[in-house]
C-alpha cells in the first residue's frame, strides 16, 4: 500500500528551533515567495523520515506539488502536534499541512483552505481481545490510547472518558508502540496510520479493527483535512486553494493518493 517517494532536493526540513525570519510574502531576487510549512513527524504514511533522515510521505509530496504550482519556495518545519497551532499564530511558520481536520474550535483560531482529504478513524485491539464497544462490561478496566489534542482525543474524551482509562500521547507512533507493548488495551487512530503502524488488515497482523470506521459527528471530526494558515493570511490560503483545485482537476491528486493508499481519501466535496 505505502510506496514512499523521495523528498525533492528543493525542500528543506527544519527543526522548529532553527526557524527564523519573517512571515509569508518574504521576497527574493526572483520574486519567489518563501513559505514555511509545519508537519508533525512521525505520522506515516502522511509524513515521516526515511533511513537517511529525509522527509517523505503523502502530504510531503502533495505539499511539494502545491508549492510548485503556486510558485512558492517552501521549507518543511517539524513541529510536535501539541504546539502546532500556537507556533502558527506566533509566526514561527506560515502554514500547517499535517492532516489537520477543519473543526469549529480550530476555525476560531486559524484560516483553513478547502478540504483536500478525509480519512476515517478506527479502534484497534489485539486479536482475541473480545472487546465489544457496545458492551460496557467488556470495556470495564480497559485503557485506550490517543494522540493528544487530536479529534480522536476529543471523541474519546466526550464519549468514553467515564468508561475507559484514557491515555494521551505526544505522537500516534507512541500510541501504537504502547499497544504493541501491551500497555494499552485499545488504540483509537487515524485509519491510514493504523494500517501503516500496526499492519491492520494484513493476514499476519496481531491486531484487529474493533467496530466500524468512524468519521462522525462533524462537530468533532470536522469536514476534512485542510491546510491551516494564520487567520490574517487570506492571500496564502487562496494561493493554496487555487493549487489544490488544479491538482484535483488534472488528476494529480488521485495519482498521488493511489501511491500511498488503496482506498479513496478524497472528501465528499471533491469526488
Amino acid at each position: 500500500m505505502l510506496k514512499p517517494r523521495s523528498l525533492s532536493a528543493t525542500a528543506l526540513a527544519l527543526s522548529l528551533a532553527a526557524v527564523g525570519g519573517t512571515a509569508f510574502s518574504t521576497a527574493h531576487a526572483d520574486d519567489t515567495r518563501h513559505v514555511r510549512i509545519a508537519v508533525d513527524v512521525p505520522y506515516p504514511p502522511f509524513e515521516y523520515r526515511n533511513a537517511a533522515g529525509d522527509l517523505e510521505g503523502f502530504e510531503i509530496d502533495l505539499g511539494e506539488e502545491l508549492c510548485q504550482r503556486a510558485e512558492l519556495e517552501c521549507e518543511w518545519v517539524v513541529q510536535g502536534w501539541d504546539g502546532i497551532i500556537p507556533g502558527l499564530l506566533a509566526h514561527k511558520y506560515d502554514a500547517i499541512l499535517s492532516s489537520m481536520r477543519i473543526t469549529p474550535a480550530r476555525e476560531r483560531q486559524v484560516r483553513f483552505t478547502k478540504p483536500y482529504a478525509m480519512s476515517p478513524k478506527v479502534w484497534v485491539a489485539r486479536k482475541g481481545s473480545e472487546i465489544d464497544l457496545d458492551d460496557s462490561a467488556s470495556l470495564e478496566g480497559r485503557s485506550v490510547g490517543v494522540q493528544r489534542g487530536t479529534t480522536q482525543d476529543a471523541f474519546i474524551t466526550e464519549r468514553y472518558a467515564d468508561t475507559l482509562e484514557v491515555r494521551r500521547y505526544a505522537t500516534a507512533a507512541d500510541v501504537a508502540l504502547d499497544l504493541e507493548s501491551q500497555r494499552l488495551d485499545l488504540a483509537f487512530l487515524n485509519y491510514p496510520v493504523a494500517l501503516d503502524a500496526l499492519a491492520l488488515g494484513a493476514s499476519d497482523s496481531e491486531y484487529e479493527q474493533v467496530g466500524p470506521r468512524i468519521d462522525q459527528p462533524e462537530s468533532i471530526f470536522g469536514r476534512g483535512n485542510a491546510i491551516a494558515v494564520h487567520p490574517r493570511n487570506k492571500e496564502l490560503a487562496q494561493s493554496f486553494d487555487r493549487a489544490l483545485d488544479a491538482v484535483y482537476a488534472d488528476g494529480t491528486f488521485e495519482t498521488l493518493m493511489q501511491e500511498y493508499f488503496d482506498y479513496d481519501l478524497r472528501p465528499a466535496s471533491r469526488r
